[in-house]
């Protein structure tokens, strides 16, 4: 008991002392912003605009740099180097040949690839279409909220839920998967085991995904086709514009912009894929991406060259679709 109490005397000591730290930080984090912001009220002249440039933006961009651009600087290093961490040999571009000449590799390429094609067409397109038919309905509240549901689920919970759909067994077990019970009933008698099969599990795991963004979808288009002016409507209907005439003609054209923002925003979501492959199948069974075969490489097999080239490409990958994100919005901001 004494023992016991000890401990508990210690720990709770322990905690204490923490948390006066973190008061103490937060506390002097407060001052320090007090300050400068007392002395940028205090300036005038010519130093009030410099000033004022310098409260603002000193912050942001410090926060850019030690959280962005000294991280991806490094990683790029560390790229240049072989395993293990510390003594590590330089290797050139060894690690990014490796990446793309590995028979593996060059497997968990295609299924990225395959990704980052399918995942935002589909969730694009489906997201287009239930927009339109959601904006013929009364109460379209209900089935917005229904559609967009599962984007307040984490990816880890969504991998856990459709973990459940996949789940298989044996065709003379009573069946807890979801899916084997609907292929049972559909006359299906002996299904296969989901998870397993290739590459039928990579589609599986992208339903998954696109489940998720068909929601953040629809709510997009479906605010732009929103504000799209009655009148236009009403003067394409007159000059003969009917069902998927109208589409093509008026309604896609007028959300162009906003499609463009929404399957690039899906891709580079698409690209960067961990949690749905970690959660449901670990990349095993020939259904690992580049950022799951990043994670491994880093912190299974503590191999940082590969695993740091492996982020670079993704790193890479993902930059022209934000140029192109970027170009897009300022074109449409132009024309407003």
């Amino acid at each position: 008991m004494a023992s016991s109490a000890v401990i508990t005397a210690s720990t709770l000591s322990t905690s204490v002392s923490k948390l006066g730290g973190v008061i103490g930080v937060v506390a002097g984090f407060l001052a320090v912003v007090l300050l400068i912001f007392f002395a940028a009220g205090r300036a005038t002249g010519r130093l009030q605009r410099p000033l004022g440039i310098v409260i603002f933006l000193g912050p942001a961009v410090v926060l850019l740099l030690v959280g962005l651009v000294a991280p991806a600087i490094r990683t790029m290093y560390l790229s240049l180097y072989g395993a293990p961490y510390k003594n590590a040999s330089f290797v050139g571009l060894d690690n990014y040949k490796w990446a793309f000449t590995d028979p593996d590799e060059q497997g968990v390429l295609l299924n990225t690839l395959l990704w980052i094609v399918v995942t935002p067409v589909v969730s694009t397109g489906l997201g287009l279409l239930i927009a339109l038919a959601v904006d013929r309905m009364r109460s379209q509240t209900v089935v917005k909220s229904l559609i967009f549901m599962p984007m307040a689920i984490s990816f880890v919970g969504a991998g856990v839920v459709w973990k459940f759909v996949y789940d298989y067994k044996a065709p003379n077990q009573p069946q807890t998967g979801l899916l084997s019970q609907i292929v049972m009933w559909l006359g299906w008698d002996n299904p296969p085991h989901w998870m397993l099969s290739h590459p039928l599990n990579t589609f599986l795991l992208i339903v998954v995904l696109i489940w998720i963004q068909t929601g953040f979808a629809m709510v997009l288009l479906a605010a732009a086709i929103k504000a799209i002016p009655d009148d236009i409507i009403e003067a394409a209907r007159v000059d003969g514009a009917h069902g998927f005439r109208l589409l093509r003609s008026v309604q896609i054209p007028m959300v162009r912009a906003t499609l463009v923002v929404v399957f690039t925003t899906v891709m580079i979501a698409t690209l960067k894929i961990f949690d749905i492959v970690r959660t449901m199948t670990g990349g095993n069974f020939k259904t690992d991406v580049l950022a799951n075969d990043m994670y491994d490489q880093t912190f299974s097999l503590f191999n940082y060259g590969r695993g740091s080239a492996l982020a670079v490409i993704i790193f890479i990958g993902v930059l022209p679709l934000m140029a192109y994100n970027i170009a897009q919005l300022r074109k449409e901001r132009a024309t407003r």
